[in-house]
């Protein structure tokens, strides 16, 4: 009976252990100690009441046509820059509106460029600062389109919130004020320090933000310590931590061939078309596979690690649904891993279009005298833009002189796009895994995005700071697209992972 009893009291000890041990581990990887849960939960309340006045609040800015590709729509761009720094300073934020120069039109006009708000709230200097990254610029949009609601009049359907800017970006600009100000509103001390910089040019390119941030690397941006983005989606329908995005480089292929157009029931057969050199030169980039051909062009893509591999098993990303949503029968990939390291970390080609050829209805039988080939390669991690260029140029001049044409060659690009790629490690990331938890009780998933979104790695490279990039917008939103939409609970639950995000960084610095 005693060995038999002891050996009871053993067992339980054990268990004991295990369990008290088990439980002081999960309570150190989880920030929710019963004070804290008890704050997020008077933040979520407050979220949740007011939520209707957020609503309004977007469909207000939605209503301001902040087209920054139309320079005649800059004083709307202005004026939405306006009211961001009014809602910021009457929750007790300054703000400096920073010069970023002027642009010349092709009118030859010089015109100033709208500027970019710097803003920050009062600074404890015992706390880790965070500046958040915004644009309140749109694209273009009009009914013609293919709307089904005005796109500058915020339209409430079926829970979702139907308007231009209203996921790209103006929602989360929002969404980020109003996390604020729930700490504000049930004066709860906001626990790291909070900078802003506001933009009104991104859909553009984001004029003059790069030498701005130069300018105030010493000033502006001497003591933060993190700098977020909240300007893409959701992968799939649930919610995501981007920690990679790809480059690019545009080029601009020119085949410049007889003094006139022609006819070519009198000089076809006769000449060598120009049309017929550009489409063997863009022939040649890529195979019916999506692979490059430019010789050399893949050769320093960033080599897929198991790590990183394993990031993508997690991912709920529905190929069958994809291609539904995309009209297509397949994709030029077979497995979900492989689709998604095509659209984000692996390079791509894609051909946009031809100048000067004919595309209008009906037929004309012309022999155009010119035509210019434009397309782009998204870049990845370890690819260089100029070492880029040099290979493409070097590749289409080579297949040009295989055609011993008499027609002359012009390959140009625009200044290539780094890509940028993070360090999931990083604190930020920590924090925006755990506010996730916090918010929607499941685990992130880690995307990367397959566009370009160049102010990431230009923050990170000249500030040196941690960047990061905390989507709340869907995976079907259709940002730059018609309908552009934030659903209202992506709009608020992102509301609250702001505001939870906040508490949470304050933990891991």
């Amino acid at each position: 009976m005693d060995t038999l009893f002891v050996g009871i009291m053993t067992k339980f000890i054990v268990v004991a252990f295990l369990l008290l041990h088990t439980s002081a581990s999960s309570s150190s990887s989880s920030s929710s100690s019963p004070r804290a849960a008890g704050m997020l939960k008077q933040l979520f309340q407050y979220i949740d009441d007011h939520q209707n006045q957020f609503v309004q609040r977007l469909r207000e800015w939605v209503t301001v046509q902040s087209n920054s590709g139309d320079h005649t729509k800059w004083g709307e761009v202005e004026r939405i820059l306006n009211m961001t720094a009014v809602r910021i300073q009457e929750m007790g934020g300054t703000v400096d509106f920073a010069d970023i120069g002027t642009q010349q039109l092709p009118s030859g006009e010089t015109v100033p460029l709208p500027p970019v708000i710097l803003a920050e709230f009062e600074r404890d200097p015992k706390k880790a600062t965070l500046c958040i990254y915004g644009h309140v610029d749109v694209q273009p949009a009009k009914m013609a389109d293919g709307w089904t609601t005005d796109p500058f009049n915020l339209t409430e359907i079926k829970g979702n919130l139907y308007g231009r800017g209203a996921t790209d970006n103006k929602g989360p600009v929002l969404a980020w004020l109003h996390a604020v100000e729930s700490y504000q509103a049930t004066e709860k001390e906001i626990p790291v320090n909070i900078k802003l910089i506001i933009e009104g040019l991104e859909e553009v390119g984001s004029y003059g933000l790069l030498e701005l941030t130069r300018k105030r690397n010493d000033s502006f941006f001497a003591d933060v310590d993190f700098i977020v983005i909240s300007d893409n989606v959701w992968a799939t329908r649930n919610p995501a931590l981007t920690y990679g995005t790809r480059g690019s480089s545009y080029f601009f292929v020119e085949v410049d061939g007889p003094k006139l157009d022609f006819h070519s029931g009198v000089y076809g057969g006769s000449i060598q078309e120009p049309m017929s050199d550009l489409i063997a030169l863009l022939g040649s980039l890529l195979d019916h596979t999506g692979k490059i051909l430019v010789p050399g062009v893949t050769d320093d893509v960033a080599p897929l690690t198991e790590d990183e591999r394993k990031l993508y098993d997690n991912i709920s990303f529905d190929l069958e649904e994809m291609k539904s949503v995309a009209g297509v029968k397949h994709f030029l990939q077979d497995t979900k891993e492989e689709v998604l390291m095509a659209r984000w970390r692996n390079p791509s080609l894609s051909i946009h279009g031809i100048q000067g050829a004919f595309s209008e209805p009906g037929t004309k039988t012309v022999i155009p005298k010119q035509v210019t080939g434009k397309f782009s390669i998204r870049q990845v991690p370890n690819m260089d833009p100029p070492d880029v260029e040099r290979k493409v140029k070097e590749h289409l001049l080579q297949v040009f002189s295989t055609l011993k044409s008499p027609n002359r060659l012009r390959v140009t690009a625009t200044v290539g796009a780094k890509p940028w790629v993070a360090n999931l490690k990083d604190p930020q990331y920590v924090a925006g895994q755990r506010a996730v938890r916090e918010v929607f009780g499941v685990e992130p998933e880690l995307i990367r995005e397959g566009s370009t979104i160049p102010i990431a790695q230009n923050f990170q490279e000249e500030t040196g700071k941690s960047v990061m990039m905390l989507p709340i917008g869907g995976h079907d939103d259709g940002e730059h697209s018609q309908n552009e939409k934030i659903s209202r609970y992506n709009y608020i639950e992102g509301t609250k992972l702001f505001a939870a995000y906040m508490y949470e960084l304050s933990l891991v610095k």
